[in-house]
């Protein structure tokens, strides 16, 4: 997310801002966390629902939404969703294979742009499953990646709002400060402590892992705001009030936890990323 323009105290639009933001996480955030609680076919069917949605919007913002193209990305995300909620990792796999070969025949002129956003919702549906999927602590790990990003995004904002100061790269994201980049990656710390504290994992290596996940979360989301920045484009869709799109509020996890499961998986292996990710 971005941090927003500066604005003088009691700014009616800022405000107003700040209060589409706040009522949309009140809804948004406990639904999140029952369905990823309940796991299973639930959690699954929610992430693919978002995944299509994410594939949707970055053809709207590199301008190759065809309804063939969306179509066919949205099938194939639905077989992969479905393949992997029930185990089926491999079928998942080249589903995906297959479903990205023919989303590059029809995008033909936009075909690296349509492949790199079938790979950008892939890569966020896999990871978020299979996280979760982790019996033992994968419903740990997934809140653990949702509060990192969280923090790191909710830090950055007040931090980057309430001291300003110089710009982290003004021609990709001119909103965001080197304060407001400081201030989420020691909000992201808060949290390994408390996870620490609540005796959810060692207190080190939750602090490392969570300052990797916060650097990536914010590395995801100025990638988001190149690649809008690149095509012209202020929000990916208005679909979140306050928040533009599920690109503009899902850009930091996407990253994130894509970076979770590559931890866990070469930890604990494919399925038990969750403990690889939480148990050192």
């Amino acid at each position: 997310m971005s941090e927003p323009d500066a604005a003088p105290a009691g700014s009616a639009p800022a405000t107003s801002n700040l209060v589409l933001r706040v009522l949309a996480a009140l809804v948004l955030a406990p639904l999140a966390i029952a369905l990823a609680y309940v796991g299973g076919w639930l959690w699954a069917l929610l992430v693919t629902l978002v995944s299509i949605g994410l594939f949707a919007e970055w053809l709207m913002v590199v301008g190759a939404g065809s309804v063939a193209l969306t179509g066919t990305g949205t099938i194939a995300i639905a077989i992969m969703g479905f393949c992997v909620a029930f185990g089926a990792l491999r079928t998942a796999v080249i589903a995906g294979f297959i479903g990205g070969v023919i989303v590059m025949l029809i995008a033909r002129g936009k075909f690296v742009w349509a492949a790199t956003g079938f790979a950008y919702a892939s890569a966020a549906l896999l990871a978020s499953i299979l996280v979760r999927q982790d019996l033992v602590n994968g419903f740990a790990a997934l809140i653990f990646v949702l509060l990192v990003v969280w923090a790191t995004d909710i830090g950055g904002y007040f931090a980057g709002r309430s001291i300003g100061g110089p710009k982290l790269w003004p021609r990709v994201s001119p909103k965001k400060t080197w304060a407001g980049a400081l201030g989420g990656f020691v909000a992201s710390l808060l949290v390994a402590a408390g996870f620490a504290a609540c005796g959810l994992g060692k207190l080190a290596p939750l602090l490392l892992v969570s300052a990797v996940l916060s650097v990536v979360s914010a590395l995801g989301d100025l990638f988001e705001s190149a690649v809008k920045r690149r095509f012209g484009v202020k929000d990916s869709s208005h679909l979140i009030p306050g928040h533009g799109g599920l690109m503009d509020r899902l850009d930091g996890f996407v990253a994130a936890i894509l970076a979770a499961w590559i931890i866990g998986f070469l930890r604990h292996g494919v399925h038990s990323a969750g403990s690889g990710l939480m148990v050192w």
